[in-house]
């Protein structure tokens, strides 16, 4: 049996993937920011390390430093010093002796090995090594973790918290990013409410656009939000042309679905040129693409699931590309699934999934339940698409599936 959805005509999910990703191009502004600034921006320059890290050979333990060559005469050296981080010993360690040091302290001239204290007994000034060691025991190498003109991180690399820690360490100051994109939310609808509000026979709370903002705000992107346009033609229209003058990119949700009784689709042919594809996906059928006058438009279905799958598997691609930013990496698996999935020809499906790991120790997935677009806890209880392709049929309890698992947008 087909799915009744996958009319002939739809266009595969891989095809309006490419189709989109072909019409977009990154931005080229730039700013320049302090690092402390400069987290979840992408990154437009390489970055070469200016010095060695570390800028010297150091302790790895708190314990003695010495020379091996001394411990092969005797196993009770002399100390005569002591070295700790950011008071190096200024001295020349001698065969026979040995110096106190520090975790993370500069090891002393002619010394070439650390032993850690536990290892060792003190009477007075005489240190005894209670175990064998091997040369160069304990010590960190200069450069040991970058090594000067190393290229650290690359342009379109998206700064990360560890990221700004291993610039500091560089003793980078500020960095040259990508600005920030520009990204316009829009609703319509007339039943559409804001929570809070009451709710009359026939009205729903509008949730798009809190899911789409908050995955926006994932991104690093500064989201204009207009709130719910009522379906009027110009008060969608003043709308649309206000988020066009201020955005990079506007999106919508509902309005792109064959018969939808609301303005939407008549301004946008008006403002620009927009494709209204049906995409061989599930959830997720409508879904609309094209360019404005100043910016590019995405339109997502109502159904709260479809809005945010389309969004998450199209939109948030092409805007990650429009960031001039790396391709997002996303993590497949192939699992056993433990539930009996419905599936019909025609359409790839993104049915919610729960990985788990079985008493045995291997990983598997099972259904949350019924994949409904309307129903947006299925996506609360997940941690992973399931992911079936458009010629698959019906799986079985215990087949093998592809998952996806959630990223940090989700």
């Amino acid at each position: 049996m087909s799915d009744c959805c996958a009319a002939p005509g739809l266009l595969p999910f891989e095809q309006a993937l490419a189709n989109m990703l072909s019409q977009i191009s990154p931005i080229t502004e730039t700013l320049t920011l302090p690092i402390e600034q400069a987290l979840h921006y992408v990154l437009a320059q390489d970055i070469a390390s200016p010095l060695n890290v570390p800028p010297h050979d150091n302790s790895a333990m708190d314990g003695y430093a010495f020379a091996i060559e001394s411990l092969l005469a005797s196993k009770t050296l002399t100390l005569v010093g002591r070295s700790m981080a950011g008071s190096p010993f200024q001295g020349k360690c001698q065969l026979g002796e040995c110096i106190r040091i520090m975790t993370g302290a500069k090891m002393p001239d002619c010394c070439d090995s650390v032993e850690m204290q536990e290892n060792t007994s003190t009477d007075g000034e005489k240190v005894t090594f209670s175990q064998d060691k091997s040369f160069g025991s304990h010590v960190r190498k200069t450069g040991e973790d970058i090594k000067i003109n190393q290229q650290v991180l690359s342009s379109s690399h998206k700064l990360t918290a560890v990221d700004i820690g291993v610039l500091a360490s560089l003793g980078v100051v500020d960095v040259i990013v990508y600005r920030k994109l520009k990204v316009a939310l829009i609703a319509t609808g007339d039943e559409l409410k804001l929570p809070g509000h009451t709710l009359r026979v026939g009205d729903i709370y509008e949730s798009n656009r809190f899911v789409l903002a908050a995955m926006l705000n994932t991104l690093n992107v500064d989201v204009i939000d207009f709130g719910i346009i009522a379906d009027d033609f110009y008060a969608i229209k003043a709308a649309f042309v206000s988020a066009d003058k201020q955005a990079d990119a506007v999106i919508s949700s509902g309005g792109v679905s064959v018969g939808d009784a609301d303005y939407t689709k008549t301004v946008l042919d008006d403002l620009g040129e927009i494709s209204f594809w049906k995409i061989a996906m599930k959830p997720g059928k409508p879904f609309a693409f094209g360019k404005l006058v100043n910016s590019v438009f995405f339109g997502l279905p109502g159904n709260p699931v479809s809005a945010l799958v389309t969004f998450h598997q199209l939109a948030l691609v092409a805007l990650t590309k429009m960031q001039n930013a790396q391709p997002l990496k996303r993590t497949h698996l192939m699992v056993k699934c433990t539930t009996a999935l419905r599936k019909s020809p025609g359409r790839m499906d993104f049915q919610r999934g729960v990985l788990s790991v079985s008493d045995t120790g291997e990983n598997i997935v099972s259904s949350t339940g019924s994949q409904g677009s309307g129903i947006l806890s299925s996506l609360a209880r997940a941690n992973c698409f399931i992911i079936l392709p458009s010629e698959q049929d019906k799986v079985t309890a215990g087949e093998q599936v592809t998952i996806q698992l959630f990223d940090h947008f989700l």
